[in-house]
């Protein structure tokens, strides 16, 4: 048996935990019509397969009508959910991993727009910043129906087959309560007494511990420390939790620190990339051993070795790695097989929470599989025939479809120009904050050298370098250039430089710059941070009504941190329309998309942010030599087939682009264009 901590069982009540890892509670945003069917059951299905011995789904599944879905979260409201549930169920229960959910009233983290189009509830009558929608007052007959509401889901959940429930409580409407930033009520659920705030959360878990009996297994997911002025401190969190503890209808605590209710807050309670790892682990250890309670804590836990240790010193009993598993649902496996060193790294890019607070589903920036267990592979199946494989470029987007080849058991020969691999992940790790996204390339690479990939560095392949090798299948992921043509304008301006240049330090900042960053991705702000720095007068300026929209909430935070105190502005609603030197100053003509005004202003440096055009031209001067001519079979590419247009049927290989030699798009979108071209090759 192994010594390991993290391998150890756990005893909870009666269930046992075969070892110390769990996913914490998380909303994917699979649900179909508020039901996790088949992607969500596969999802945590695989994950359950590779040895995580509990799943806490849903994040959260909400138990009430007037708590419309936000994140398109699973709906316990409604007795058609119960199949669904028992086959999500089963689905872990097969592979010995338990399984439980996260329940809640979303309260004013909501809106009334949604669903049935009833009022938000609330014990506050503030708006919460990231939802915006002014809450109802909450009244007595409302505290009534929800308390029966939640009693009604966790008996649902009951019957789906569920080990347990756990219980929202930050953020969402159970913490509003017993929040004093968050509680304007009086009488007994009233802001005066910690005893009155924490009554309705106890009272939620009286009625559901009545419904449900004693062997059902009920948890709370809590703030311990609201780490705000006037909120819940730690004394008092300490004191919460050992009342928790002393009701004796709770069987373990999930413990969080600090609140949800702006973006910044929301990256303090779920660090982002460049932020520290672990922040609130000790703190959790702090309850464990003032309550004696089975303690649970997540919160930027992305490797093992600070997963061992939390449960090694005996700070916690089930540690959460949550980004982990959406990186490498194999992370438990690897730990049983001694294949640490194999696990994909997370790289805190929290590309998964970022695109659900944009309603969008969540996605693991370098895993494309995850979340599409359904069609995409984790493990690479071996091909039926061996094939020569050539690709042009070592980013992701090649370095991806170099491993997934590889795995299948071709040939593959990488031709990279520069001396180092990396692209434009290389270009983004050059500010500190980012510098984890290196490891998207270090962990292909180590792959790529375990199965005998060759690379050719400082290598500008031309087409006859590729035919000279006779390939069955050649793939171009050059990647691309820094676009310097201003929307419409049909040509380049020679005046300004691009992101890259600042990024890369090839050029210097200016004392007054102007950003035009058309793109609203990483590099604009990389740069304007720079300048920033470097002592520049910042001007960021966008032709769209909101500026950096595809950096996305949780991972602006550090950027607009960095910039408060510089001598930054923000300009929207303004297009660069020209630029043109003027002596030392640069004059840009700015109108805008919404009228005819226009006016001129001076400048130092212009600097474009406008993505990037395709480095195409070994792909064309290929084209025509390849069978299929560049086309793609979208059918096939998307039902997962193997490519076999033929239009030039004397031709000797396929041939076919990736990532952004296609368009300028993203690390993601690379990564997926090879992942599910090359499993079927």
């Amino acid at each position: 048996m192994s010594k390991d901590p993290l391998l150890q069982p756990f005893q909870l009540k009666h269930l046992t935990l075969k070892n110390r890892i769990m996913t914490t509670s998380h909303e994917p945003a699979y649900p179909e019509d508020g039901m996790p069917k088949d992607r969500y059951r596969a999802y945590h299905q695989e994950r359950a397969k590779a040895g995580v011995a509990l799943a806490m789904t849903a994040g959260s599944a909400t138990v009430s009508r007037d708590s419309p879905p936000v994140f398109n979260n699973i709906i316990t409201y409604k007795d058609e959910v119960v199949p669904w549930i028992q086959n999500l169920t089963d689905g872990c229960h097969e592979h010995g991993c338990a399984v439980m959910i996260q329940l809640t009233h979303l309260g004013r983290r909501t809106t009334w727009n949604k669903g049935d189009w009833l009022p938000s509830v609330s014990s506050s009558r503030h708006r919460e910043p990231a939802h915006r929608a002014f809450p109802k007052l909450i009244e007595d007959w409302d505290i009534d129906r929800i308390i029966t509401d939640f009693a009604d889901a966790a008996e649902r959940m009951m019957a789906g087959g569920m080990d347990g429930i756990e219980l929202q409580v930050y953020g969402h409407l159970l913490d509003q309560f017993w929040s004093p930033l968050t509680n304007d009520l009086t009488g007994p659920y009233g802001a005066d007494t910690l005893e009155n705030r924490l009554r309705f959360p106890l009272d939620v878990l009286a009625a559901i511990r009545k419904r449900v009996g004693d062997r059902f297994i009920i948890g709370f997911r809590y703030t311990a420390d609201e780490a705000q002025k006037g909120g819940i401190n730690a004394e008092d969190g300490i004191e919460i939790s050992k009342r928790l503890a002393a009701t004796g209808q709770l069987d373990f605590l999930n413990v969080v620190r600090g609140r949800i209710h702006t973006d910044p807050a929301m990256a303090d309670l779920i660090p982002v990339q460049g932020m520290a790892n672990a922040p609130h682990l000790d703190f959790a250890g702090e309850v464990r051993k003032a309550t004696g309670m089975p303690t649970f804590h997540a919160a930027k836990i992305p490797d093992v070795a600070t997963a061992r240790h939390a449960i090694e010193t005996g700070l916690l009993d089930m540690v959460g790695m949550t980004r982990a598993h959406m990186a490498d649902p194999h992370v438990v496996r690897k730990i049983i097989e001694g294949r640490e060193d194999d696990i994909r790294p997370c790289v805190g890019a929290t590309y998964c929470l970022d695109r659900i607070y944009q309603g969008g589903e969540a996605l693991c920036m370098h895993n494309a599989a995850t979340g599409r267990e359904l069609t995409m592979p984790h493990d690479i199946p071996p091909a039926k025939t061996k094939r020569k494989i050539v690709i042009v470029g070592a980013g992701p987007g090649g370095l991806e479809a170099a491993r997934v080849a590889a795995e299948r058991g071709h040939d593959v020969i990488v031709f990279e120009a520069q001396s180092e691999p990396g692209g434009q992940i290389r270009l983004t790790a050059q500010s500190p904050r980012r510098r984890e996204m290196m490891s998207i390339i270090d962990w292909r690479m180590a792959q790529c050298a375990a199965r005998n990939v060759e690379f050719r560095f400082n290598t500008w392949a031309e087409a006859d370098d590729i035919t000279s090798l006779a390939p069955d299948v050649v793939i171009i992921a050059t990647g691309g250039l820094p676009n310097t043509e201003l929307f419409e304008a049909g040509k380049d301006t020679p005046d300004v430089v691009t992101t890259w240049d600042i990024i890369a330090g090839d050029v210097k900042p200016a004392r007054h710059v102007l950003i035009y960053d058309e793109s609203g991705d990483h590099p604009g702000m990389q740069a304007a941070e720079i300048a920033a720095f470097a002592g520049a007068k910042v001007e960021i300026m966008t032709p769209d009504r909101t500026f950096a929209p595809e950096i996305m909430a949780m991972n602006l935070v550090p950027y607009m941190r960095s910039l408060q105190d510089k001598d930054v502005t923000f300009t929207v609603t303004r297009r660069l329309l020209s630029a043109a030197r003027n002596g030392n100053k640069i004059t840009a003509t700015i109108g805008t998309d919404y009228s005819d005004f226009s006016e001129q202003k001076d400048y130092d440096q212009i600097v474009v942010n406008y993505g990037t055009m395709p480095l195409d031209d070994l792909y064309f001067d290929l084209r025509d030599l390849s069978i299929s001519r560049g086309a793609v079979d979208h059918d096939a590419l998307i039902n997962g087939r193997p490519q076999s247009i033929i239009r030039n049927a004397g031709a000797t290989f396929q041939l076919f682009r990736i990532g952004d030699a296609v368009s300028a798009r993203n690390t993601h979108a690379a990564i997926y264009d090879a992942l599910r071209l090359v499993k079927d090759l």
